[in-house]
Order: structure tokens, then sequence, then C-alpha cells
């Protein structure tokens, strides 16, 4: 549920013209697979995230609502009546993947349940919902999480989706669930306010594919031509690159990272509209990426976190916060949240 908590995040971070896209919100009873989320499916979701939304934008800012569901990344506690999560498969996360439960403890995901096809009709409309309640709260647009091994990603990567039906096997079909909700979303909010998320490169909670280039490149022709279709272009599309660690990239060679920033500019290129990248930058990385073309903006979540006044940060060249990973995911609602401290306050680092 939004809380004075999640309020006073937000609004620590909201800056005059700036645009913050909010941590993934729940778009069904469904779709949760960590503690301590917040939802945006019940009326009561809707009253408190409208506090958050004012508060973002007393400051001058944006603000736009993540909707997410995770699928198989999930536990039969988090499920009404402990059914099991459901997915495009019956297949659970390997056990080398754990999360945490809603008691606090780790454990494996639990088996999940492959959705039948009008299953999958339904929960595209719990999408189409979810965005016109984030409408109603104030948010200025929506961003569809189909990335990093959750829902929509399960569809879309081989490694994951061994449906036989319409939503498995080619490319179009396993294009089909995210094309689908973004349509239903787009329809019902509009095109201009609604913002894709995507990473064809990332393994997470097993997601893979063989040939991420083609998978990325698969989906921006499709979404370039839903564009045309809706008559109007989407917000963005944002791209989670292969540079996914603290440190800039996961290459072991000058030829490796020249590989992963190629690929990220073919996605660029071929996409018809605003483009958006994430994934590990420094303020360096980030212009030198803009500058040269790779993206049209760059987003921050990590530095963001430990670093409630970031912008300002870059703007006069300021040391940065170090962000503390063990205080990410839990139930305290101050420490690692919202005591980082700002610049001139006493302790200026984590460490």
């Amino acid at each position: 549920m939004p809380n004075e908590a999640l309020l006073k995040y937000y609004s620590q971070r909201a800056t005059p013209g700036g645009l913050l896209i909010t941590e993934g919100s729940l778009i069904s009873s469904t779709a949760a697979g960590f503690p301590h989320c917040a939802g945006i499916y019940k009326d009561e979701h809707v009253e408190g995230w409208k506090k958050v939304v004012d508060a973002v934008h007393d400051k001058g800012a944006f603000i736009f609502c993540q909707l997410w569901h995770v699928g198989r990344s999930s536990h039969n506690d988090y499920q009404p009546e402990g059914r099991a999560p459901i997915s495009s498969t019956n297949k659970p996360v390997s056990s080398k993947s754990s999360l945490i439960k809603p008691d606090d403890s780790l454990g494996p995901c639990s088996v999940p349940r492959a959705l039948t096809v009008p299953e999958i009709f339904e929960v595209v409309d719990d999408y189409r919902r979810a965005a016109l309640n984030a409408i109603r709260a104030g948010f200025d647009g929506v961003e569809v999480h189909g990335a990093h091994g959750y829902l929509i990603d399960q569809f879309l990567k081989e490694s994951i989706n061994d449906r036989t039906d319409e939503y498995g096997g080619s490319l179009d079909n396993r294009c089909r669930f995210l094309l689908q909700i973004v349509e239903a979303v787009a329809e019902a909010v509009g095109p201009n306010i609604v913002g894709v998320r995507i990473s064809p490169a990332i393994e997470h909670f097993d997601a893979t594919d063989p040939d991420p280039l083609a998978l990325g490149l698969g989906v921006v022709e499709r979404l370039n031509k839903l564009q045309s279709k809706l008559g109007s272009k989407l917000a963005y599309l944002h791209v989670t690159q292969p540079r996914f660690t603290s440190q800039g990239t996961k290459a072991k060679s000058a030829e490796e990272a020249m590989a992963e920033s190629q690929m990220l500019m073919k996605f660029r290129e071929a996409y018809d509209g605003p483009f958006v990248s994430s994934g590990g930058y420094t303020k360096e990385l980030g212009m030198q990426d803009v500058v040269q073309g790779r993206t049209d903006l760059v987003a921050y979540g990590r530095l963001f976190i430990s670093n409630p006044d970031l912008v300002e940060r870059f703007r006069v060249d300021a040391p940065l916060n170090k962000y503390d990973r063990a205080t990410f995911y839990t139930h305290d609602p101050v420490v690692g949240y919202t005591d980082y401290p700002f610049l001139g306050e006493e302790g200026n680092s984590k460490d």
C-alpha cells in the first residue's frame, strides 16, 4: 500500500522538470513476488498514490507508474489462497535463484502454472485497468515492465517460453502478449503517455535468449508497427542494456564491451521514438551515451536510491553516497530508503 514512507522517498527525489519512474507497482492480486510492494489495482491504492503523485508534482517533477507482474518469480505464499504463481510455462525458476518470502525468509520460487489463453486475455485486461487506475491517481503516464525475467519476459525469452499455442514458438508468437498489453494500455490512456521496458540481453530469473539482438530488434520492429496502427508514438522505449553492473560492464574484453555498446545502438537506431537506457550507468557513462547518440535519456536506479539529490550532485560533480544493497528489500520504512543524506548534511557517505 502506498504510504508516508513512499511519499517521502519520491518527494525527496523530485526535481523541476525531472521524470521519476516508480518501482514496480502490482497490477493484480497475483502479481506479487517481493514483500512490501505497492499495488495499483484497488481504489485504496489509487488514493494512496494520489498523495505521492501530488507531492512529486508540487516539486515540479513528472512521474510515471511502472506496471508490474512478476509471473513465476514468486511463491505460493504471495498468491491468493496459496495458489501457484502464473506464467507462460509450468517450469519453475532454477534453484540458483531465491526470493524473499512474505515472512522475510529466503526460499526458492514456487512451481508455476501456465496460463490458458482465456486467462491471458484476463491478465491483459488487468494491465489495462491498472493503467486507468494510475491515471486516476494523477500519474503523468505509465511504463509497462516487460523486462528482467518477470511475466512479460517469461513470454519473450526462449529459455522459458515452451508453449505450443499462439503465444509460443516463433518470435511473432512470443511477442504477442507484450504487444496485446501495450495496445490495450495505449488505447485506454493514450499512446503518448505509455512507455515500454525490455531487457533482451539480461539474464535474470533464468530469462535468457540465444539471440538477444534478434529478440530486441524483433520487439522494436513490432512496436514500430503498433505505433503506426495506433496513429501515435509511444512515450518511449526503455532498454536495460547488457552493461548491468555498478562498474559499467560485465564484458571480459574490449571486444565484448564494444559488442554490448553496438547492441544498444542497434536498438536505438531501429526504434522510431524516444529511447531510454539504463543499467549500471555512472554520470560519465550516461553523458557519453547521450552525446554519442546511443540513447536519448538515461535512467538511474541504485544511485538514485542512495542519493536523493542525485541530480544536484551530478550538476556540481559532488561525491556520491554508496548504496547498501542489504537494505534494498526490507520492511524498514527509513533505513536504506529515506535516510540517505543530502549534500551538506553530516555523514555524506554510507561506508
